[in-house]
C-alpha cells in the first residue's frame, strides 16, 4: 500500500509540476511582445524606439533657426577665402589673425604672440604655442580667438600659408 501511496505522491506531483510549466507558457504567450509587461526587448522594439528618438532630434533641429554669432572683426588684408595665400613677412613684422585663422610657417624663424586668454593653437603637436616661442614649420597653427594672436618674423624671409582674415602690421 505505501508502494501506491508514493506512486500516487509522485503522479500528483508530476501533474502538478506539468500544469504549473504549461500556465506558465500559456501565460507568457498572453503577453504582446515588447510592451512593459514583456520583460524582453525585441529588435522591432530597439528599431521603433531609434525611428522615435530621430525623429525628435530631427524635429528639435528644424525648429531650432541658427543665429550668426557677432564676432568683432579686425580690418583685414586677408580676403578671408577656403584658399591657402602665401604670405612673406620681413624681420619685425607681425599677422595678427582673426578667429579660426589657420597659419603654417614654411620659411624663415618666427615666434608667437599670444594674449592673457591663451597662444596658438597647434593642432600638429596639439598643444598650445605660448608668447615668444618659436614655431615649427610645417605645423598647423589656429588663432583661436579675436584678440591680437598671431605670428611676429624673426628673419627676413619669413613664408606662411595663411588661410583665414588677418593683418599685417609693421
Amino acid at each position: 500500500m505505501t508502494k501506491f501511496r508514493n506512486k500516487s505522491i509522485i503522479t500528483i506531483i508530476l501533474i502538478l509540476i506539468t500544469l504549473l510549466i504549461i500556465g506558465q507558457v500559456v501565460y507568457a504567450n498572453t503577453k504582446e511582445p515588447g510592451s512593459t509587461e514583456d520583460p524582453i526587448v525585441t529588435l522591432s522594439y530597439v528599431e521603433q524606439r531609434i525611428e522615435q528618438l530621430k525623429y525628435y532630434i530631427d524635429d528639435k533641429l528644424s525648429s531650432e533657426k541658427p543665429t550668426e554669432p557677432t564676432i568683432p572683426s579686425i580690418p583685414s588684408s586677408g580676403d578671408g577665402s577656403m584658399n591657402l595665400e602665401i604670405v612673406n613677412l620681413k624681420t619685425g613684422e607681425r599677422l595678427i589673425g582673426n578667429s579660426g585663422t589657420e597659419i603654417i610657417l614654411r620659411g624663415g624663424k618666427a615666434i608667437a604672440i599670444t594674449s592673457h586668454r591663451g597662444g596658438l593653437s597647434d593642432v600638429t603637436q596639439g598643444r598650445d604655442i605660448q608668447q615668444n616661442e618659436y614655431i615649427p614649420d610645417n605645423h598647423l597653427l589656429i588663432v583661436p580667438r579675436d584678440d591680437g594672436r598671431g605670428v611676429l618674423a624673426k628673419t627676413e624671409d619669413v613664408i606662411l600659408l595663411v588661410r583665414g582674415n588677418y593683418i599685417i602690421e609693421r
